[in-house]
């Protein structure tokens, strides 16, 4: 049975970026009213155009930043799935009905480049620019609609968007409490998906962490040849012992699991049969060196209320600078005495250029500095306690959370701020 089975090519969706842009009200004729609206964008150039009068299609080059890109869009029909809309970002009452009832929708989709989050963005851009009336866009290769609010934001922002962003990771129930994680969006990124099988409804968070920390790990290696059969280093367990993950193509991935329910050759007849790869752990030296694969819920007593998985250098920086670029929605809704603020602050190592990122406590702002306390011992520096208080400016900030009444932002999230909540 086993030898028969092999990846299948990449549907149309995995080997591109797909996004259907849903306008509020119906346009006359979505297609033309796009084209014109992105050739008097000042942000993209248009170096050459192709209109399929038959398909109602458009096929372009655009020079955006010094780069050309292929990008196609056309009109057709939308149903979006009622479940889509619990996908984690907020929608009021009058876009979740405005986005139930469209009919229609202009797909635009283009490959992605090497800098796959600036890819991203720019698609993002590009249908802000020829939407006038949004209100959401559904994300077609990573199966998720994206509010209007939070694409015209990042789409805006002078940061590149969280890797985060760019895929989903899914978890589907069998029998028995187990649980099948998997992920979409990575391909149009040009890596594998990733998948864990043999999850359970007690362990699958913090697999979910694990599966999510290895798909950005990937992200940041997707240009240094990395070999997926390789250990990568991403995390510790509560008793320190080290989280290395590596990975196998499904259809080898798949010999390991002989009584397997959930995600076996029978759930992949119309799906996950692409390029997709099952993780597993290395315990040990001598597993790597001899490629003996673990099952991932070999440590699913020692992961603890808070394993530490890793963040890279990369993720730090852009973290730091959304943080920078967004912080005047602290020092505003600092002054709502009822919101709760933390601030993640870079404390400077021993070695020059590295820090230790820890949370603050926002209490007062003085100018362009403020006050902020200490709310946990730190690991490596020796002269700042819990509980110690000291004026800092946003320059040194990483992160910040602003806890609300009805929810919590930070700076992926802070649409919500601009949000219209029912009463």
């Amino acid at each position: 049975m086993f030898k028969k089975i092999k990846e299948q090519p990449l549907n149309y969706w995995e080997e591109k970026s797909y996004m259907m842009a849903i306008p509020r009200s119906e346009f006359a004729d979505l297609v033309e009213s796009s084209f014109n609206r992105i050739s008097k964008s000042k942000d993209f150039k248009i170096k050459s155009k192709n209109f399929n009068v038959q398909k109602n299609y458009y096929d372009l080059v655009i020079e955006y930043d010094g780069e050309d890109y292929q990008i196609g869009f056309y009109e057709g029909d939308i149903s979006v799935p009622e479940y889509y809309l619990n996908s984690g970002y907020y929608f009021s009452k009058k876009d979740q009905e405005d986005i139930l009832k469209a009919k229609k929708a202009l797909t635009v989709f283009m490959g992605f480049k090497d800098n796959y989050r600036k890819s991203y963005q720019l698609q993002l851009k590009l249908i802000t620019a020829m939407i006038n009336d949004l209100v959401a866009v559904l994300d077609e290769s990573a199966e998720k609609i994206l509010p209007e609010k939070w694409v015209k934001m990042t789409a805006q922002s002078k940061v590149l968007p969280n890797p985060k962003s760019l895929f989903t990771v899914q978890a589907v129930s069998g029998k028995n409490n187990e649980v099948w994680l998997h992920t979409h969006g990575l391909s149009r990124c040009g890596i594998t998906e990733l998948e864990i099988l043999e999850s359970d409804a007690d362990n699958y968070q913090n697999h979910y962490n694990l599966i999510s920390t290895y798909a950005m790990y990937l992200l940041d290696k997707k240009n240094d040849n990395f070999d997926i059969e390789s250990g990568a280093y991403i995390g510790c367990l509560i008793n320190g012992e080290p989280v290395v993950v590596t990975g196998r193509s499904w259809p080898i991935g798949i010999k390991e699991y002989k009584h397997l329910k959930l995600g076996n050759l029978k759930d992949r007849k119309n799906g996950h049969n692409t390029k997709s790869s099952i993780l597993f752990l290395y315990q040990t030296e001598e597993d790597e060196k001899n490629k003996k694969l673990r099952k991932v819920s070999i440590y699913d007593k020692l992961w603890g209320d808070n394993p530490i998985f890793f963040i890279s250098d990369e993720e730090t920086s852009r973290m730091k600078a959304l943080a920078i670029e967004e912080f005047d929605y602290v020092k505003e809704h600092f002054k709502d005495k009822d919101n709760h603020i933390l601030l993640k602050i870079g404390l400077p190592l021993e070695e020059r250029g590295k820090f230790e990122h820890i949370w603050f406590e926002l209490l007062e702002f003085k100018g362009d500095k403020f006050k902020a306390k200490l709310t946990q011992e730190p690991y490596d520096v020796d002269d700042i306690h819990t509980g110690d208080e000291r004026w800092y400016s946003k320059e040194d900030i990483t992160d910040w959370i602003i806890y609300t009444k009805k929810f919590s932002v930070n700076p992926d999230n802070v649409y919500l701020l601009e949000s219209d909540f029912e009463k």
